[in-house]
């Protein structure tokens, strides 16, 4: 049997630019449920995201009503793992001063014009060569006053700030990707048949070699 993209995720990649994404479960796609928030204190809840790829696909840019910020916020729900966010196929920069932060919580405090990076988990800013690169481990590394954080991050909360300060209007596209978290029981049952394993076939190799 074929597996065809549901149309409406077909025409948001299309919409955005993102030709040669793959079929991604779409979390939010501005193109057609809106603008992101603007504001970091109400930022746009795109609500729990599932094992798997998800993903969040938008503009940010500066044009005649001022520089257009995105802020959104989502839940990693217990049990699972963010492992991974990669910058997807179709993102456009007008230079070097991208930005994407994210924050604990389900707000971004910092302002827009801070002199350090405090109260941000980490961040980073991103372009054109990080296509299909997975950003997380490089966001979380501390600078300019950041928190830092070591991937994955764990279940909880999580606000999001992408900007981009040049004229124009930029799109861009994450994948969020999602692992759940192996059960303690169920890995040393693994590891345990695994040592078994082991023994018992050096144990039969020992009494081959005694016969």
């Amino acid at each position: 049997m074929n597996f065809r993209c549901p149309i409406h995720i077909v025409l948001s990649v299309l919409m955005v630019g993102l030709l040669t994404a793959p079929c991604l479960a779409t979390d939010y796609n501005e193109a057609i449920s809106g603008d992101l928030s603007n504001s970091g204190l109400t930022p746009t809840s795109i609500g729990s995201l599932t094992l798997g790829a998800n993903s969040v696909l938008g503009t940010t840019g500066r044009g005649g009503n001022g520089l257009d910020r995105d802020y959104f916020t989502f839940t990693v729900p217990a049990n699972f793992t963010l492992v991974s966010m990669t910058e997807l196929s179709g993102t456009t920069v007008g230079g070097d001063v991208s930005f994407i932060g994210v924050q604990a919580g389900n707000k971004v405090t910092v302002g827009t014009n801070p002199t350090s990076a405090a109260g941000l988990l980490g961040w980073t800013h991103y372009g054109v060569a990080d296509i299909n690169v997975d950003i997380l481990p490089r966001m979380g590394v501390p600078s300019f006053g950041s928190t830092g954080f070591t991937t994955p991050l764990s279940a909880g909360n999580y606000a999001f700030w992408v900007q981009d300060f040049n004229v124009g209007v930029f799109t861009y596209g994450f994948r969020l990707g999602v692992q759940a978290v192996p059960e303690p029981g169920s890995l040393a049952l693994f590891t345990g048949l695994g040592v078994g394993g082991s023994l018992l076939t050096f144990s039969r190799l020992k009494r081959r070699r005694i016969v």
